[in-house]
This record gives structure tokens, C-alpha cells and sequence, in this order.
């Protein structure tokens, strides 16, 4: 990926002349299912789609947004919107992954809000079998630390640098206050406390029979921190990489060779390493061309919750486009409408109708036969995770971690569980595995 004589150019397009304004509009949140009357997308009024549709069904394409199509290593393996994003930038697939480690150890954080809280004990299961049957290859594999995501390590809204020393304790020096000898006994004793949450699990380490935290991360270390979201991980990133660091009192400093998923932060180039291009202006903008000519932000309203005024900013939004796209001016010219997303996290099934397009193609919890899950007081459980089921026109299959529904062609998928960061030793890596970009 660094030689010489690599380039990410594309060839020109076969069919497609120079000259012509490209306009790629990204429907944030849209996907495709079946239709049924929680499927948002379907009841509200489309016209724009429906007439892309009807008026061109030779030309009409649902890509796909997960497993080997987006570079993830099997058809098993749910896109997210970092991976879908980066492939969209990227405009070819690009494989990821690493093989050949003697010693990995993993350090898990759970989610509770882009999937089902609760659904923890599954997606640890999952990991727990498959680091066993390393084991009995001989391989030191085991899941070495863990906590909820907005508690531990991963710091999004109030940059607070004790989410972060939380992390930094339990994953470097082995420390946390609850201890356990297997991440399952961990997750099922703190899921105990009828008020615990996935998202705020507190900090807990895997000790082996001695008491001795099985795998804190120490010198010689190669860590992987296999997240794409900048916003998550730009914090922890920066303890892991700077030498001289003061934010957090972190006891020692493990001389470790580190590299993120992609570069957290594009004007510190911070990671130095990383496997992806780092994305220099937030959302869609930063997956396509950094150095493009000209950049527009329409910021949201303060104060107004999404689903009181669904519409956003679209309006003004398509105006600026058209004007774009009118001028001249650009070769391409890229919009991204984030109503979907945005109001479908409402939950607000009406107001996600309204704004005509959504993390809405079902908006309701399901049981493991695909029927609406009920409350106690038998009123609809609506769904505000990115976890629906959505995607291209293939035959549902019972979501492994949760028995509900998903779509195979997922177009609006998100990642099961965070999982922050991996370590192994470096000498183990092979050569061919550390093809990490490096500026």
C-alpha cells in the first residue's frame, strides 16, 4: 500500500464522459427491506426514488454493504457506516485483518445502543468460542479487559479524560475494580444489577487463578485499536501514541508499535500508523477526495430535537446542491442528508415518515420469529439502534447474536459490539500483517 508505485487513481469511467457533473447524494439512514407498516420508508411519500426507480429500472442498483463486498473478511461480517463510508472514498475493496499472532489478547467494550442492551452475553459468546479454538492451536488467545463504551476508554461527548484513564488502567496496567476469571462470568455477575446498562458496564479485567491480570499491554507490544469512528477513539489514541502526555496520570508508558483502523485525527496525524486514509472534514466529505475544492456545512438548528422538525435542513441543503450542480464549477459534487439517521435515532415513527427517509426501513424490536415485540402494557417496542434489518432484496435469516431478523444485502447496518483494541507480540506479526500506512 506505501510503494512507490501505487495509486489509488481510479481508471476513467467506460462509459461515463468527462465533462459532466456527477452528483452523488447519500441518503444517510436509507435501506431497503420488505414492505410493512414499520418499514418508514415505504409508507412515506417518495416520489424522487420512485421516479429513479420506474423511470430507469435497467440502471437501478442496491450495492452491498457488508461482508466481502466492503473488504470485511467473511459474508457473515455486518458493514457499519465507517466501513461502508471508507469504501465508498476508497472506490474498490480493500481487505483488512491480520494473521499469524502467537499471543492475542483482546480488550472488549460493550454497546447497549447500537444493538439491543442486554445483548452482551451473545456477542461475547461469540468471541470467547472462536479465541478457544486458537487455544487449542496453541495460540495465547483470550479476552483480556472490558466495560460499557460510554464509561470506559471511549470518551465521545464531554471530553472527559476519566473515561479514558478507566480504560488506560484496566487495559495497560491491569487494573479495574471488579475482577473475573473469564469475560463471560464478568458480563453475566455485573448484568446482575437490575440498573446496569451494556453502554455504562464498569471496568473489569480477566485474572488467571493467581489473581494476575491475564493480559495487561507491556512492552514489545503490536496494538490495534480496530475501531473507524474518530470520534471514539481520537482520546485514547492520543495516550497510546505521545510520549509526553499529561491528561491522564497513566503510571507507565509501554513502548508498543500502535496503529488505529485509520488516522483518528487528519491535522495531528494521529495515529502515525494506520490501515485506512485518515478522513480530513467529518462525514461524507472526508471518505471521498481531502483536497476538494470547495466544502459546505448547513448546520443543524440548536435546540430543536430531530423529530420535531424532521426536515432539518434539507431544503436548504438541496438548494445549495442544485446551485452546485448548475455552476459548472465541479466534476462531482457530493451531499449527504442525514435526516434518516438522524430522525430515525428518535424513534418517532411518524416524524421519520415525514422526513421521507430514515434509519426507518423497520422501526420496531422483533422476536425470533420476525413478529413486533410488546411491552408489558402490550404497546408496540419501538427500535432506535442502528441494528435493523436492511439491505438489498435477499431472504431474511435470524440475526446470530440476537434471533432477530436481519437482512443479508445489508445497506444501513451497524457493528454488533465495540471492540476497542487488540494486542499481541510483536515479534509474531508477520511481515506481511504490518502493511500499516505510515506518514
Amino acid at each position: 500500500m506505501g510503494s512507490p508505485e501505487f495509486s489509488w487513481k481510479l481508471a476513467d469511467h467506460p462509459r461515463l464522459p468527462k465533462g459532466k457533473t456527477v452528483a452523488v447524494v447519500v441518503l444517510d439512514g436509507w435501506g431497503e427491506a420488505n414492505p410493512h407498516q414499520y418499514n418508514c420508508t415505504r409508507v412515506a411519500d417518495t416520489p424522487t426514488v420512485d421516479s429513479l426507480k420506474k423511470g430507469a429500472p435497467e440502471r437501478w442498483r442496491l450495492p452491498r454493504a457488508h461482508g466481502t463486498a466492503v473488504g470485511l473478511p467473511t459474508d457473515d461480517d455486518t458493514g457499519n457506516s465507517e466501513v461502508g463510508h471508507n469504501a465508498l472514498g476508497a472506490g474498490r475493496i480493500y481487505a483488512q485483518g491480520e494473521h499469524g499472532a502467537k499471543r492475542i489478547h483482546v480488550h472488549i467494550l460493550t454497546d447497549g445502543r447500537d444493538v439491543l442492551d442486554r445483548s452482551s452475553v451473545r456477542f461475547v459468546e461469540i468471541p470467547e468460542n472462536e479465541l478457544s479454538k486458537l487455544r487449542e492451536k496453541g495460540i495465547d488467545a483470550q479476552i483480556a479487559s472490558g466495560g460499557g463504551w460510554m464509561y470506559v476508554t471511549m470518551d465521545r461527548y464531554e471530553n472527559d479524560w476519566g473515561v479514558v484513564k478507566r480504560g488506560w488502567d484496566a487495559q495497560v496496567l491491569g487494573e479495574a475494580p471488579y475482577k473475573f476469571q473469564s469475560a463471560l462470568e464478568a458480563i453475566k455477575k455485573l448484568r446482575e444489577d437490575p440498573k446496569a446498562n451494556d453502554q455504562y458496564l464498569p471496568p473489569f479485567v480477566i485474572v488467571d487463578e493467581s489473581g494476575k491480570a491475564v493480559g495487561p499491554i507491556v512492552d514489545g507490544d503490536a496494538v490495534v485499536t480496530f475501531n473507524f469512528r474518530a470520534d471514539q477513539m481520537f482520546m485514547i489514541a492520543k495516550a497510546l501514541e505521545y510520549e509526553n502526555f499529561d491528561k491522564v496520570d497513566r503510571v507507565r508508558f509501554p513502548k508498543i508499535r500502535y496503529a488505529g483502523m485509520l488516522q483518528y485525527d487528519g491535522e495531528l496525524k494521529l495515529p502515525s500508523h494506520y490501515l485506512v486514509s485518515p478522513p480530513e472534514i467529518e462525514k461524507a466529505s472526508g471518505y471521498f477526495d481531502p483536497s476538494m475544492e470547495e466544502y459546505v456545512e448547513m448546520p443543524s438548528d440548536k435546540g430543536i430535537s430531530f423529530n420535531v422538525q424532521p426536515k432539518m435542513k434539507a431544503l436548504e441543503i438541496a438548494e445549495r446542491a442544485r446551485d452546485a450542480i448548475l455552476s459548472g464549477k465541479f466534476h462531482q459534487v457530493c451531499i449527504n442528508l442525514a435526516n434518516g439517521d438522524m430522525v430515525g435515532h428518535t424513534g418517532d415513527i411518524k416524524a421519520t415518515v415525514i422526513s421521507d427517509h430514515g434509519n426507518a426501513e423497520d422501526m420496531v424490536k422483533r422476536d425470533k420469529s420476525g413478529q413486533p415485540l410488546l411491552d408489558k402494557d402490550g404497546n408496540i417496542q419501538i427500535l432506535t439502534s442502528h441494528a435493523l434489518p436492511s439491505g438489498s432484496n435477499c431472504d431474511w435469516r435470524p440475526w446470530p447474536c440476537t434471533g432477530r431478523p436481519i437482512q443479508e444485502g445489508s445497506a444501513k447496518c451497524w457493528a454488533c459490539q465495540c471492540c476497542c483494541c487488540c494486542c499481541c507480540d510483536e515479534s509474531s506479526w508477520p511481515r506481511s500483517s504490518r502493511r500499516l500506512r505510515a506518514d
